[in-house]
């Protein structure tokens, strides 16, 4: 079953408003240049010298500019039977056909066929000298047929072959350019155009010229914009109108279209016959020509993304993304296979593949019983996009310091070692990733809030756009006071920073703007003031608060005795100056007396009350006496005084003689003596009377007068006075008391027998309450 193409291109028209045929030829405007214009490459060149395909023939032109196959000896045989009419020489030079190229001009196309309806050389670079190029063969049935023009059409230009297309689809990209592109004319003029293929076992042709979504033929009076004045009329299809020459002067031509593709659906491996005509309509003053691209003219097959779109023959890829790739030929009835680095690739016998890594993707695709079969290729090079985040850069100005270093944000935005980064201002320019990037980043006048696009790439074609936020402030200036700057330790301050919206400050936590310390060191506090938007002032505000010397005092509480007189000193310091409860304002003062006293101490700075007790001291008493054939030791309990302990002196006259010995011999038995002890220098004195017992150790209760009893009456006096008698048992044998103190020998009025017995009393002084323990032996004799 055989499929036919649908019909995309292009051209009709004849006069339909101010021109007739009977009307006076017109003539087109002369474009006069000069020689070293012509010469300087501003326009395209046309059968020039210095390109060898200017020399080939129409045969070559087809195969290896306008399908550039020659050199594949599979694609060759597929193209034949390559007819131009008029079929002058490529030793002609003013032949209607040839090869273009576009030389230093514009021109969209680099290379390729053009066919004129006058002298193709005069397209381009060769001035043009006649009002009319006349090629003189008349009319086409065909193009008639396919165009049904309104005016007769003259001096048609055709270009035929037969080819057999390994895919479902064949076209090509064209330009039609024309000398109707003047005044009117583009209103009623139209030089017939048409692009018929068919199959060659017959069937009718398909016009391929015409523009895409049922556009209408390509003709001039179909793509033109508003024209203006006496016989204008409303633009059409304008937006396929390139322009006007001038201002587009790439071809020596009043005006062109923009590339326009034809394209065809066709039946793989079966044989098609191509005709391109082109002729003027109703004279052969004005020319107009139609230029197919160097290469565009493809018969085999394409490689699409998910899209549709035709792929170039090396695409980038970053970072491992899959690709999927369509081959354009789609059929049932053809074989597929798929190579990676020239091996087949087992199982993908489709026509479309997945590639994952980088390399070289061909796809045959073949008739069966072809030997030749379609091939395509792609080369996918791969590479690994930097690591890119949004970032915001903030600069704090300063007299000095007024643009951004847009560097110094380059970390934060990427650490992907050797990242390249440019800096666009326009959005549009980054996603071109053309050269508008800002070529002074280390010095860039930036304004608040702006936003710039930044392309960050690796050094390849793998790149990320990021956005970056620039931020603008005055660099803030701290101050920082302090309620007072000398204070007492322990005392607080209050501490305010101005300057900022927030503040850090080294000593503390929080970012306000007051802090209020308790201080006993003197302490320098340092803030920096915040900006708004985060900007840190350059130095921080300082202040020192000094805690001056604790006032102190060596004071301590003292004591003395009575009728003692101590120095109470309060100390010295730095600025003392002092006011003691007495009233008295010198460092030190004399007292006599028990109580509390207070003294104020004035550094300048600071004022501080110190009490100092004057307590009664406790005077030395004596704890334990004892006494012998005259020799009396004094044993004596000694408290210090004021954590002091002073030296002790004794006296037995009642405080008349004083020595520092406690021995005192020579006194008399049985003797009452007032002992007295002290601290020497000090009026703390302890005193006792004390009785210089002497006690006889043997008793005879004879009644003789002598020894009879043991007599402990002058004990009595003395408080807790206790004693008794006990035997070598220790049975108490007899007990003293202030109102029994005396002993005869006997028990419940019975003698004793005459033995060794054993004393012991007791009794406590009255003032110190010192215990006195006396013990002994006596011996009793009585007489039977």
């Amino acid at each position: 079953m055989k499929r036919y193409l649908p019909v995309f291109f292009f051209f009709l028209f004849s006069s339909t408003s101010l021109f007739s045929q009977n009307a006076p030829p017109r003539k087109p405007q002369i474009k006069k240049l000069s020689a070293s214009t012509a010469k300087a490459g501003d326009l395209i060149d046309v059968n020039a010298p210095g390109y060898n395909e200017s020399s080939f023939t129409m045969e070559q032109l087809v195969k290896d500019v306008l399908i550039s196959s020659g050199t594949n000896s599979c694609i060759t045989p597929s193209v034949s039977n390559v007819v131009v009419t008029p079929n002058l020489p490529a030793t002609n030079a003013n032949r209607a056909w040839g090869y273009f190229h576009k030389a230093t001009s514009t021109f969209p196309f680099k290379d390729g066929i053009v066919l004129v309806t006058g002298k193709a050389n005069r397209t381009g670079n060769v001035p043009e000298t006649g009002l009319s190029d006349v090629v003189g063969t008349g009319s086409d049935p065909d193009l008639v047929a396919a165009t049904n023009p309104s005016k007769p059409l003259n001096d048609a230009v055709i270009l035929e072959f037969d080819f057999v297309p390994t895919s479902s689809q064949v076209k090509f990209n064209y330009i039609m350019a024309s000398e109707e592109y003047t005044g009117d004319y583009p209103c009623s003029f139209a030089d017939s155009f048409a692009l018929l293929i068919r199959p060659t076992s017959g069937g009718p042709y398909v016009n391929m010229a015409v523009l895409p979504n049922a556009g209408g033929p390509v003709s001039i009076t179909n793509i033109h914009p508003l024209i203006t004045g006496f016989g204008g009329c409303a633009a059409v299809n304008e937006q396929y109108f390139a322009g006007y020459n001038p201002p587009i002067g790439d071809t020596n031509l009043n005006g062109r279209t923009v590339p326009l593709t034809a394209t065809a659906t066709v039946v793989a491996g079966q044989q098609y016959h191509f005709k391109m005509v082109i002729a003027d309509a109703g004279d052969t003053a004005f020319d107009s020509a139609v230029f197919l691209e160097g290469g565009s003219f493809k018969i085999g097959v394409d490689l699409l993304d998910p899209s549709g779109a035709t792929l170039p023959s090396d695409i980038n890829v970053c970072d491992g993304v899959p690709q999927v790739i369509t081959a354009s030929v789609s059929d049932p009835n053809l074989l597929y296979q798929w190579f990676f680095n020239g091996v087949a690739v087992n199982g993908a016998t489709t026509n479309t593949i997945t590639a994952t890594q980088p390399g070289t993707y061909t796809i045959e695709v073949s008739v069966p019983g072809n030997p030749c079969p379609g091939k395509a290729s792609i080369q996918i090079h791969g590479g690994t996009t930097p690591t890119a985040q949004n970032a915001t850069l903030l600069l704090c100005t300063t007299p000095d310091i007024t643009t951004f270093d847009l560097s110094t944000i380059m970390p934060a935005i990427s650490t992907t070692p050797g990242a390249i980064f440019h800096f666009y201002q326009n959005q549009a320019d980054a996603i071109a990733q053309n050269t508008n990037f800002i070529t002074t980043p280390l010095n860039y006048n930036g304004t608040d809030g702006q936003i710039l696009y930044v392309v960050v790439s690796n050094g390849g074609f793998c790149s990320k756009m990021i956005e970056l936020k620039l931020l603008k402030e005055v660099t803030p200036k701290a101050t920082l006071v302090s309620t007072r700057i000398k204070i007492c330790p322990g005392e607080s301050v209050n501490l305010t920073a101005t300057g900022g919206n927030t503040y850090l400050w080294n000593n503390f936590l929080g970012t306000g703007p007051t802090q209020t310390v308790t201080l006993f060191n003197t302490t320098t506090f340092t803030v920096y003031a915040i900006g708004v938007k985060g900007c840190k002032s350059l130095q921080p505000a300082t202040v020192t608060v000094e805690v001056v010397p604790e006032i102190v005092t060596p004071l301590k509480d003292v004591e003395m005795c009575l009728g003692d007189r101590v120095i109470l000193d309060a100390g010295t310091g730095p600025n003392y100056k002092y006011l003691w409860s007495t009233g008295a304002t010198t460092q030190t003062i004399a007292v006599d007396e028990w109580g509390i006293y207070t003294v104020e101490i004035d550094n300048g700075i600071c004022k501080k009350i110190f009490p100092v007790k004057v307590m009664g001291a406790a005077s030395p008493f004596v704890s334990n006496i004892n006494y012998g054939n005259g020799t009396l030791t004094i044993t004596a309990e000694n408290p210090p005084i004021n954590n002091i302990q002073g030296v002790l002196e004794y006296s037995v006259d009642g405080g008349i003689n004083w020595q520092q010995s406690n021995v005192f011999s020579g006194l008399q038995s049985n003797t009452t003596y007032n002992i007295q002890v002290r601290v020497v220098g000090t009026h703390c004195v302890g005193a006792l009377e004390f009785f210089t017992l002497q006690i006889s150790n043997i008793i005879t209760p004879n009644q003789d007068g002598v020894n009879d009893v043991l007599d402990l009456t002058s004990l009595g006096e003395f408080k807790n006075f206790t004693g008794s008698i006990y035997d070598r048992y220790g049975v108490e044998m007899f007990r003293f008391s202030k109102q029994n103190p005396i002993w005869n020998g006997t028990v419940a009025g019975k003698r004793l027998p005459t033995a060794t017995y054993w004393y012991k009393f007791n009794f406590d002084y009255p003032k110190s309450k010192a215990q006195m323990n006396w013990s002994g032996w006596i011996l009793l004799k009585n007489r039977e």
